[in-house]
């Protein structure tokens, strides 16, 4: 013989009210979430940077000498404003171009220039200085921006 179940109109509200508390709470966390991944990054990204040499000498005696970005790599969200805060180190003046993000500045020994920016695309972007640009002019001298 099957088994009869009694629930209570009361005990069967107390369980919906219950149900549906957790089904809402679990709704607005996904929507944070959801805000939060779509949504732009706010806070300033910044990256302090510095120019960097390397020299040695060459089996022949002759002095050889490079120039780097150091870090060479960084890496960004789209949509994030960037600070780039690029110290002066080694050599004279550097300057330099973010290809394709239409940012120009030149960095001097002993100083510190900054550059700011918003980039609108994902894609990898070269810094680039205009000084060092081969191994006949010590370089080259190019840096990456990694947008995802």
């Amino acid at each position: 013989m099957p088994k009869v179940y009694v629930i209570h109109k009361r005990k069967l509200y107390l369980a919906l009210a219950l149900l549906g508390t957790f089904l809402l709470a679990l709704a607005y966390l996904r929507w944070e979430e959801a805000i939060l991944a779509s949504g732009k990054p706010s806070e300033t990204a910044v990256f302090h940077l510095v120019t960097g040499e390397f020299s040695s000498t060459g089996p022949n005696g002759q002095k050889i000498e490079v120039y780097r970005w150091d870090p060479g790599h960084i890496v960004v969200s789209r949509g994030q404003p960037v600070e780039l805060q690029i110290t002066g180190v080694n050599g004279g003046n550097h300057p330099f171009v973010i290809e394709g993000l239409g940012v120009r500045g030149i960095v001097r020994k002993g100083e510190t220039t900054v550059v700011r920016f918003t980039p609108e695309h994902a894609g990898t972007y070269p810094i680039v200085c205009l000084t060092h640009r081969d191994l006949e002019q010590n370089g080259p001298m190019v840096g990456y921006i990694h947008v995802h």
